[in-house]
């Protein structure tokens, strides 16, 4: 028989600690290795379920987009908003999930970019749109000084020349700011753009974001007579330039017929209209159909909320997205 050694107490006592020590840390790499398997399980999931977010909402906007080809192609002539399609929520039936879009007339918002006019790079500001949009914030309560520093320092931002309106700013003024930089010299591609612009409190631009675009064309606000909505008669008095009140311009809204004007001479041919003498150019800036539409979607799949928005061009037969951007489409 082999004699057993005993190991000393104090020895005993080591390993065991020993043993403990590597059970705890065995202990915390499993827990961390659980955890990052969780975490990479969780994030799989929330991957699927983003993925087949944006799905429903590509699904969302072909299927407005098709719509509004079947409005513009039924009636050439003119686009009304018979048929319930403008500015209401519609749920889209979508598997597992739930999806609504909203379309809204592009038209019917101050165009940023027709602040210039121009072509093939070379643009200047155009006086009677600055007018305009000085008349709009004047609308909104923005003090005249203020309506014309953020009017001219806007053509200025947007213009190609390096020349500044007489309330206006170009490199000199924003190279001089704590951090400078210089001005874009093109279209904007988002009414977001204006808060770079000089004069552009946050203030102001919340107040003046609900009525704003920046539709990829230097031209005229052309409101569409049939779609503006009575409660956005703000930008038909803002565009006639005073010669209208926004109660006046929302009562003429309020009377429209409801099969449309047909023609903007049936809606210059109103009395209220006829006896104000608005100049030829302004009358211009009023047709009866529409190019361009904002869809806005909401979409929810799983655990993922998902909002977009995106600018759609229906000049041609087939309407064709823009752009799109994804989150608050605030």
């Amino acid at each position: 028989m082999s004699d057993v050694i005993e190991m000393p107490a104090r020895e005993r006592g080591a390993a065991l600690l020993t043993v403990l020590l590597l059970v705890a840390v065995m202990a915390v790499i499993t827990a961390t290795a659980l955890d990052r398997l969780r975490l990479s399980t969780r994030l799989a999931v929330n991957g699927s379920a983003m993925a087949q977010a944006r799905a429903y909402s590509y699904a969302a906007e072909a299927i407005a987009a098709v719509r509004l080809e079947d409005l513009i192609q039924t009636s050439p002539a003119q686009l009304t908003a018979n048929g319930n399609w403008l500015g209401r929520d519609l749920p889209v039936p979508v598997d597992r999930g739930q999806a609504v879009v909203n379309i809204s007339d592009g038209q019917n918002c101050f165009n940023l970019n027709s602040l210039v006019s121009g072509m093939g790079g070379q643009s200047s500001a155009n006086r009677r749109s600055i007018a305009q949009f000085v008349e709009l914030m004047k609308l909104l309560a923005i003090a005249p000084a203020d309506a014309a520093v953020i009017a001219d320092s806007a053509a200025d931002w947007i213009d190609s020349d390096s020349n500044s309106l007489p309330s206006g700013a170009e490199d000199g003024y924003y190279a001089g700011l704590s951090s400078p930089f210089l001005t874009a010299n093109r279209l904007l591609l988002d009414a977001g753009e204006l808060r770079a612009v000089r004069g552009v409190t946050s203030s102001y631009f919340k107040r003046l974001r609900p009525w704003i675009c920046a539709l990829p064309i230097s031209e005229p606000v052309k409101l569409n007579a049939n779609t503006i909505l009575p409660e956005r008669a703000i930008l038909l008095a803002a565009l006639l330039e005073g010669k209208v009140s926004p109660v006046q311009a929302k009562a003429l809204l309020a009377i429209r017929p409801a099969g449309g004007y047909g023609s903007a001479v049936r809606f210059w041919a109103q009395p209220q209209l006829a006896a104000a003498q608005i100049p030829a150019d302004i009358q211009g800036q009023i047709g009866v159909t529409s190019n361009w539409f904002f869809i806005r979607s909401r979409i929810s799949a799983g655990s993922i909320e998902l909002e977009s928005e995106a600018l759609v061009d229906a000049r041609s037969p087939q309407a064709r997205i823009i752009w799109r951007r994804w989150g608050d489409a605030g």
